[in-house]
């Protein structure tokens, strides 16, 4: 029978003055307004020790019950990047040709996309993301039993917020990717049952040029309600 005791802990916390705490957000919004989509990456090779630090991030995200429903599966292999590339392709011709309505696909339009996704293979590095919507337990006779895990999608969400953040920090270019359905990711990386695609993240450097599409993003009165 496991331990459920309650072991509160000192919190570490550093209390800020208010024109520190200011500083610090105007600097971090200044940081992620430059982020952007890329499409473009350059072969040069992002540093393991860079992606691991990054993942480590990632994984002190809040979740719920504190079960850490998730998995970063880290693909540099050529090989597998092509297979996950032709996969996904087959799936985004179908969405862009025959699921998509005309709605969505306006919508998309001004971001230049359609199913052609070359970037899962010219980038050096993918990161793909795994929800794990249980665990599994042994009993003492050797059983096999699920483990629930709780508020899965959100806590996998906002790791992966964790994870995007890290990485453009790190001053590495980021692009999230859904295809849709996306279950050909558990085959090819032999994940298990219990663990369900939920992102592909492409990582790298951009290539000299590179070009994005032109957006701009809500202003703070269009975001907020105060009450």
């Amino acid at each position: 029978m496991s331990d459920c005791t309650y072991r509160p802990v000192p919190l570490q916390f550093e209390r800020l003055t208010v024109p520190e705490q200011l500083s610090r957000l105007q600097s971090l919004k200044t940081r992620m307004l430059a982020r952007r989509t890329v499409r473009d990456y350059a072969s040069e090779r992002v540093p393991d020790a860079l992606i691991d630090a990054a993942i480590a991030v990632a994984g002190s995200a809040p979740s719920g019950a504190n079960m850490q429903p998730w998995r970063f599966v880290v693909v540099r292999d050529p090989d597998i990047k092509r297979q996950i590339r032709e996969a996904a392709e087959a799936e985004e011709r179908v969405f862009y040709e025959q699921r998509a309505t005309a709605e969505w696909l306006a919508a998309l339009a001004p971001l230049g996309t359609d199913w052609r996704k070359e970037f899962l293979e010219t980038a050096p590095c993918l990161i793909v993301v795994f929800r794990i919507d249980y665990a599994v337990g042994l009993a003492a006779d050797g059983t096999e039993h699920r483990i629930k895990h709780y508020y899965v999608a959100e806590s996998v969400g906002i790791a992966c917020g964790f994870l995007l953040t890290a990485l453009h920090v790190a001053g590495l270019a980021t692009l999230t990717h859904t295809p849709s359905p996306m279950g050909f990711l558990s085959t090819i990386l032999q994940r298990p049952r219990n663990e369900k695609p939920f992102l592909v993240i492409p990582v790298g450097y951009p290539t000299r040029g590179a070009l994005v599409p032109s957006i701009t993003k809500k202003s703070l009165d269009d975001i907020r309600v105060v009450i």
